[in-house]
C-alpha cells in the first residue's frame, strides 16, 4: 500500500520532489492537481495547503508543503541527512539557496541581469573543483540546486555556455535514472 502522496501540477516544483522520491526509491502516488482549472483553490486542496500552492506531500497523517521543506523532510526521514549539525546546516543552506536566492535571482526577470553574474560564476567555480555541491557525493542539495539550474536553459532559454562546469554538472545529473524518469521525461 502506497503511504505517501505527492500533489502537484503538471509543470510545478512537484517534479523536483518527484525526482528526489525516485532517488530515494520511496513508493508514492502522484496526485495531479489541475492548476489551470483552479483545483489548487478548491477546499479539498486548501485543506492540504492553505496557500494554494504545490507541491504538497501527505505522509500518513502528516501534511507538508514547500518543496525545500519537503526535500529536507524526506532526506531526514530516510536517513540521508548527516548526524552532525554543521553538515546538516550545509545541506539546508543549499536547499534554501536554491528555493530563495537562486530561483528569485534567475527566474524573477527584474533580478536576472543583476543576479546571474553574481550567482552563476561561483557555482561554476564549485563544479570546476568537485562533481557535486558537497564534494564527491550526490545529495538532496544537488536535487534542489540542480533542478533550478536545469530549468534555466529549458524554461528561460538562456545560454549557459559561459559556465562549462555548470553544463557538465547538469549533464551528470541528467544521466541519473531518477532524473530521467521525472524531470527528464517532462523537459528532456
Amino acid at each position: 500500500m502506497i503511504k505517501l502522496q505527492l500533489y502537484g501540477g503538471a509543470l510545478s516544483r512537484a517534479a523536483i520532489v518527484q525526482w528526489y522520491l525516485e532517488e530515494l526509491q520511496v513508493p508514492y502516488e502522484f496526485v495531479m492537481v489541475d492548476m489551470r482549472a483552479g483545483a489548487h483553490f478548491q477546499p479539498g486542496f486548501l485543506a492540504l495547503n492553505p496557500m494554494g500552492k504545490s507541491p504538497v506531500i501527505v505522509d500518513g497523517d502528516f501534511k507538508l508543503w514547500e518543496s525545500g521543506a519537503i526535500l529536507l523532510y524526506l532526506a531526514d526521514k530516510h536517513g540521508i541527512m548527516p548526524d552532525f549539525l554543521e553538515q546538516r546546516a550545509e545541506i539546508t543552506k543549499w536547499v534554501l539557496f536554491a528555493n530563495s536566492t537562486l530561483w528569485v535571482g534567475i527566474f524573477v526577470e527584474a533580478n536576472r541581469e543583476r543576479e546571474m553574474p553574481r550567482l552563476l560564476p561561483p557555482l561554476n567555480d564549485i563544479f570546476e573543483r568537485q562533481p557535486f555541491l558537497l564534494g564527491d557525493y550526490f545529495s538532496v542539495a544537488d536535487v534542489a540546486v540542480g533542478s533550478i539550474l536545469y530549468y534555466i536553459p529549458i524554461k528561460l532559454k538562456l545560454d549557459l555556455s559561459s559556465y562549462p562546469a555548470i553544463l557538465n554538472y547538469l549533464k551528470q545529473l541528467s544521466q541519473r535514472p531518477a532524473f530521467q524518469n521525472t524531470i527528464g521525461k517532462k523537459f528532456g
